[in-house]
């Protein structure tokens, strides 16, 4: 496999609804579609999912778009790879820029399994028939926040993910335990607190699935110690970039639960290492969100075929962000299911006439 040339294209498109984190509030979302083209013309596709502003990660649309075109897609082309690890082992050179190195890694694990005539759960080791599916909520208001979880509920999600901060989370869990005793319900504080909030441990009255990085990204150590004094499981997000961290997260005692985006921790590749490593030493693991078009949902699915991924992760129907995806067939969930697709690779085709609806920039790498 010979990669002959990467295509750029910066897209943009609005959400249905605004999305609200201890953060901040999204209500559009840029990203990068990459396309990769092999020597055969086999093209294959991934997706740069950071954000337009470093509130998230350190990484940017724009800081990925240079780190593509300047540093890492030059370093593939034209060279041999008999399989997407080699591509990935060659990009390790370049420190950091997970999310930049994802989709280029991504692009080359579909044309992967296109020209292996499989889908690429299959090619990966996937046996899962069918995707648990969570989703994810934030209003700034409870009762919207209600309005949102019934509204899930209704489409057959059993588990939902809120966001939480100071001040901002036992009134609104305490509103969706009481609307929803029997909801599986995930807290997701996004690093918002301190080692020292006091009312952290008040959150294991909820009977939350878990809490998801609660303190620093950085901060290992406190995890560790907070891990310790509270009942409910903390998954680590924020702070798992790579395999290293995952390692030295199960070392310390940190976490119970790990959540892997593909994006987060560097592409397929390192997904796939992560999830082997948790399963070994008995850490679960779901399949995050980023707010993604279809691409990187469609690869998101793929992945959590894993046996692993015993939990719902957060790859929600494209119509609960997108009024119309890039992608076809669309990502459609179905009692909190989802049927992982049937097609070569990351099993759907690109919506070029979408694409050219929303794309706001091309750049051919060759």
């Amino acid at each position: 496999m010979k990669i002959t040339q990467f295509d750029l294209h910066v897209i943009e498109m609005d959400l249905v609804a605004p999305f609200v984190t201890s953060l901040g509030s999204v209500s559009g979302r840029r990203g990068i579609l990459v396309e990769a083209r092999d020597e055969s013309g086999a093209t294959g596709y991934g997706e740069a999912v950071a954000f337009s502003t470093p509130w998230y990660t350190e990484e940017t649309v724009a800081t990925c778009f240079h780190m593509i075109k300047d540093i890492l897609a030059p370093m593939l082309l034209n060279k041999s790879f008999s399989c997407p690890k080699e591509a990935a082992e060659r990009m390790a050179a370049v420190r950091k820029n997970p999310m930049a190195k994802a989709a280029l890694d991504m692009a080359i694990w579909d044309i992967y399994a296109k020209k292996k005539g499989e889908p690429l759960s299959k090619v990966i080791g996937g046996t899962r028939k069918e995707v648990l599916a969570g989703v994810a909520v934030g209003a700034d208001t409870i009762e919207k926040l209600l309005a949102q979880v019934n509204h899930a509920k209704n489409d057959g999600y059993k588990r939902v993910k809120v966001k939480i901060g100071p001040g901002n989370d036992l009134e609104r869990l305490r509103a969706i335990r009481h609307s929803y005793p029997e909801m599986a319900i995930l807290a997701d504080a996004n690093s918002s607190y301190s080692s020292f909030e006091k009312d952290l441990h008040e959150l294991d009255a909820f009977g939350l699935q878990m809490i998801e990085q609660p303190l620093h990204p950085d901060d290992l150590v406190q995890h560790a110690a907070l891990q310790k004094k509270l009942k409910t499981p903390i998954c680590l997000d924020e702070s798992i970039t790579s395999f290293q961290d995952a390692w030295s997260a199960i070392q310390l005692g940190s976490c119970k639960v790990i959540n892997i985006k593909i994006g987060r921790v560097g592409g397929i590749t390192e997904a796939i290492r992560i999830h082997d490593l948790c399963e070994k030493h008995g850490i679960q693991v779901w399949c995050g969100g980023m707010l993604e078009f279809g691409v990187s949902r469609a690869h998101n699915i793929a992945l959590a075929t894993l046996k692993g991924f015993s939990i719902p992760g957060d790859i929600s129907s494209s119509k609960r962000y997108w009024k119309k995806d890039i992608t076809t067939p669309e990502v459609q969930v179905s009692n909190g299911i989802i049927h992982p697709f049937k097609g070569a690779g990351i099993g759907v085709e690109i919506d070029w006439e979408r694409v050219e609806e929303v794309r706001t920039q091309h750049e051919v790498v060759k």
